[in-house]
């Protein structure tokens, strides 16, 4: 707690600091989450999360958890609820639930009060009509020819188009500012149009619909909402938020902007994600490959990495890309600390220890989480057959391996030293099992063999073994920025084809068929892996989260 309180102020903590100073807001901070439920959160939206709901808890104010849910075609339950629940998995609780369908009615109203002023009309304009008047950044626009219409006629034309009187694309209600402004945002936005289609809350009662730029302020001005934190793309837009709230002299909130979440080797677009899903580059929204909430949460990301990572990266004025590394790094920590270790062998050779009794079985003792020795130990079955690793056997050795070969010898983890003495091969030439020989002083714990190995590895024994299906995801794509693709190239041309790879018969310990989803586990030597939802005790199911140590860095 004492770190935190001499950490010094991102800017946005400023801007608060100096409103509670002044007493702009009465010393209250009232900040809100508002998603819009076309899709499934991810790792951009939970620094968002952690960021409102964050000032909120440092400042004993209150944050909302608010739904866009404005555009009809594209919202659905599924995800109202999966926000909800991510929300809470990450650790927050919020002060009020709201959707800005509750406030439909007085949007409404705020929009005829808009048109009464003579500050916004009805234009008969199609879409392309009106992108094509707007001009560019040096260019005025065009005024609409229905800009100068009586504010009768506009409040009858509006009426009507909230009647269903008029066809999809056929009107919209625009606000009348600035053609020649030099802010594109500025020059007569659309407030309203037509969708003639059922909304998830309100059925059919309503067959025109807010933009998002008229809704968002004024949703933020009837919640009482404080400071508006949004991301940095709507900079741009904060003078039409201002210009909307001032017009309609009602309660004004502070909007701030801070720089969102670029993260590598992964996309943040909904509109990439959803394409992803749908085009079966994935299996769901909540594949472990892809940077959702859901899937981050499959692959055994616990809400306390995600908390520290969005910490980690801070609050940024300027866009800029982020390394996925750093979030791996965070949930290794955790792990490290956290999960319990176990043993598994991905690729087996069995190795049969030839003087070891035959029919014997003794417990060895490993440590449950050497980083918690409070915890205690386990107690690992060893006897005469066990498995080991393809990778921890080589008959031919490049300098500095330290693993088993022939004649050679290496500490079986928690048990004893062991020397190869014969390889036996099937007729492809292929490796099949091992014979050693053990030296039974060289117990761990009670070495008394004056035996030196360089080389310790994992085993399972054989008559403790079970079969298990293992995934091992990587980087879903194989380029760091994909906002840089070569030009003629599509983003999808880069996705990985070796991020997932699935290991039918992998070797674990018996203990692990009692694993739940959702538990977390170090498989020495291997990595962390995480109990997939799939998972039954005929066939349990385990996902790679991270390897031990970041592979990457050292490829590059």
């Amino acid at each position: 707690m004492e770190a935190n309180e001499h950490k010094s102020l991102n800017f946005i903590e400023q801007i608060i600091e100096e409103h509670n100073r002044t007493g702009r807001f009465g010393g209250r901070v009232h900040t809100r989450f508002p998603p819009e439920p076309n899709g499934y959160l991810h790792i951009g939206h939970a620094k968002s999360i952690c960021l409102n709901f964050g000032l909120a808890q440092k400042y004993n104010g209150k944050c909302n958890l608010r739904y866009d849910d404005t555009n009809p075609s594209t919202e659905e339950i599924e995800y109202v609820e999966a926000i909800r629940n991510d929300v809470r998995w990450l650790g927050f609780q919020w002060d009020g639930e709201f959707y800005a369908s509750d406030y439909f009615d007085q949007l409404y109203e705020w929009a005829e009060q808009l048109i009464r002023q003579g500050k916004a009309y009805v234009d008969d304009q199609s879409a392309e009509e009106i992108a094509a008047t707007r001009g560019t950044p040096t260019v005025p626009g065009k005024e609409s020819p229905y800009r100068n219409r009586s504010v009768e006629e506009n409040l009858d034309l509006f009426r009507r188009m909230k009647a269903g009187e008029f066809e999809e694309g056929s009107r919209v209600l625009r606000a009348k500012i600035d053609m020649a402004s030099p802010n594109m945002h500025m020059r007569d936005p659309v407030l309203y149009r037509i969708k003639k289609e059922p909304h998830h809350r309100t059925g059919t009662k309503w067959c025109i619909y807010p933009m998002y730029d008229f809704a968002h302020g004024l949703c933020d001005s009837i919640e009482g909402i404080t400071h508006s934190i949004c991301t940095l793309e709507f900079e741009v837009h904060r003078p039409l938020y201002d210009w909307l709230i001032e017009q309609l002299g009602i309660y004004h909130p502070q909007q701030i902007e801070f720089a969102r979440l670029n993260l590598s080797y992964t996309v943040m677009s909904k509109r990439k994600l959803l394409e992803l899903v749908e085009g079966g580059y994935v299996k769901g929204w909540d594949d472990p490959r892809l940077p959702t909430l859901s899937g981050l949460r499959r692959r055994g990301y616990t809400p306390a990495a995600i908390r520290h990572f969005a910490d980690k990266i801070g609050v940024a004025k300027r866009d800029n890309l982020i390394d996925v590394s750093l979030l791996e790094f965070c949930i290794r920590e955790d792990l490290n600390k956290n999960a319990p270790r176990t043993m598994a062998v991905l690729h087996p050779i069995k190795v049969v220890i030839t003087n070891y009794p035959e029919g014997q079985t003794e417990m060895v003792s490993a440590l449950i989480n050497p980083e918690k020795p409070e915890l205690g130990t386990r107690l690992v079955p060893f006897g005469r057959e066990v498995y080991i690793e393809r990778d921890d056997f080589m008959e031919n050795p490049p300098k500095g391996y330290f693993r088993l070969t022939p004649g050679g010898e290496v500490r079986l983890k928690y048990a004893y030293i062991i020397q190869c003495q014969e390889v036996i091969k099937d007729e492809t030439g292929k490796v099949t099992q091992l014979n050693c020989i053990y030296f039974p002083e060289s117990k761990s714990g009670a070495d008394t063999s004056g035996k030196r190995v360089k080389g310790t590895i994992h085993w399972v024994a054989v008559q403790e073994a079970a079969y298990a299906e293992v995934r091992l995801y990587d980087r879903l794509f194989t380029i760091a920025d994909l906002s840089d693709i070569p030009e003629g190239k599509d983003w999808k041309d880069f996705i990985n084809p070796h991020s997932l790879e699935v290991i039918n018969n992998a070797i674990i310990e018996k203990s692990l068929l009692q694993a739940k989803p959702g538990d977390t586990w170090q498989f020495e030597r291997l990595g962390y892996f995480c109990t997939d939802p799939d998972t039954s005790h005929e066939k349990p199911v385990f996902n790679r989260t991270v390897t031990l140590k970041d592979t990457w860095a050292k490829m590059q």
